[in-house]
């Protein structure tokens, strides 16, 4: 059993196929992103394979996770060539796109966070007769990415972390970061920590490792909201990167997508035999230890935040799509469940980690797959 996993994770991680064509989307108003709703030739055929367009037609309104949004951009690419359907994906983080959902004003959400108890609850006066449910679509590592001249490789573990993004660690060359990083020049550098100034899932994952992992050094209680003290912050996570780009000695906590230009990832000291990089590779391994906790159709996972597996990236996330198990609305339905089959289909996920994401490992997806087809 051991074995045909680790062969079904080499799988997932090596079997992308390269998108072709730019992924960035035409913006629709300031923020969103859709396609042009044109079909391409065959209106059931896409560059990304065979996508069932069904009944789908019109527009669909959708809000949340600034994690996915590279993700989304893909698929709406893809989608929007072969069904007359434009999607207008506003990634203005998650806790925008719970909130936007449980007022009935987009057709699903996207989260980095699975719904709470409080936010199901309200979901039921939207999803008549029914209610809100996570389906996990997108993994990757949550990178922390880094700006410091002269050093191209950096090693960093949870406690030194945690004193990072709670100003207790302020220069680069602090004895702390030194060992850990044995050979290597570290300057002496102001520390600039920047995190999320919006509520985001992002937030979520990063403060549920650093508090599952170093409880002595983190001890906030967590949640879609920043808690610690000083540092900067930026909005959603192309925000946070442009902030670490754009200075000197600066950190922050972003999607692997946005290690760019002048960015660089941080490896992490797991207790492994050897530090973990980011890579959609490593982020599989660990997700794929996740466990279902969720009830009914609801899919929410529980992460392993505390692997020491040999190859495993520890700070990882699992973005749900977020839509009613019932009393989706009649209008926007065929061409949510649409758009929902086919980013959950093999050419779906196959697109995810030539764009540094992590696809749903097999036995989970099937599952996102036979709920989509059950929406009502």
């Amino acid at each position: 059993m051991m074995l045909q996993r680790k062969n079904r994770l080499r799988a997932l991680s090596l079997g992308a196929v390269a998108v072709t064509g730019a992924l960035a989307l035409t913006a629709c108003g300031s923020d969103d992103n859709g396609g042009d709703g044109n079909a391409s030739g065959n209106p059931s055929t896409a560059a990304a394979g065979s996508i069932k367009c069904d009944d789908a037609k019109g527009q669909l309104l959708a809000d949340g996770s600034s994690a996915q949004k590279n993700a989304i951009d893909a698929w709406v690419k893809q989608f929007s060539q072969a069904c007359k359907v434009q999607i207008n994906y506003k990634g203005g983080g998650s806790g925008a796109g719970v909130t936007a959902f449980t007022q009935g004003q987009v057709a699903f959400a996207g989260s980095d966070s699975a719904l709470k108890p409080e936010e199901v609850a309200t979901s039921k006066k939207i999803c008549s007769g029914g209610q809100g449910i996570d389906l996990p679509m997108v993994g990757g590592p949550i990178a922390i990415g880094y700006n410091v001249p002269g050093v191209d490789n950096l090693v960093l573990d949870a406690p030194t972390l945690a004193k990072i993004f709670d100003s207790k660690i302020t220069k680069w060359n602090d004895p702390a970061i030194a060992a850990l990083n044995k050979g290597v020049k570290l300057p002496d550098l102001k520390i600039q920590a920047f995190h999320r100034s919006d509520e985001s899932g992002t937030t979520d994952n990063f403060t549920k490792y650093l508090i599952a992992t170093t409880p002595d050094n983190w001890k906030y209680e967590g949640g879609k909201a920043w808690q610690a003290k000083g540092g900067q912050s930026a909005p959603q996570s192309a925000g946070v990167a442009q902030q670490v780009k754009q200075t000197s000695g600066a950190i922050g906590y972003f999607e692997l997508s946005y290690v760019k230009d002048g960015i660089k990832a941080v490896s992490i000291d797991t207790g492994a035999s050897k530090p973990v990089a980011p890579s959609s590779e490593s982020a599989t391994a660990d997700i794929a230890a996740a466990k279902v906790v969720g009830t009914g159709k609801d899919l929410s996972l529980k992460l392993d935040y505390k692997t020491k597996a040999e190859g495993a990236y520890p700070i990882t996330l699992v973005t749900y799509e977020i839509v009613c198990d019932k009393g989706n609305k009649a209008d926007t339905l065929p061409a949510t469940k649409a758009f929902l089959r086919y980013i959950a289909s093999e050419d779906g996920q196959k697109i995810l980690p030539s764009i540094g994401y992590a696809p749903v490992p097999e036995e989970i997806i099937a599952k996102v797959r036979t709920t989509v087809d059950g929406l009502s």
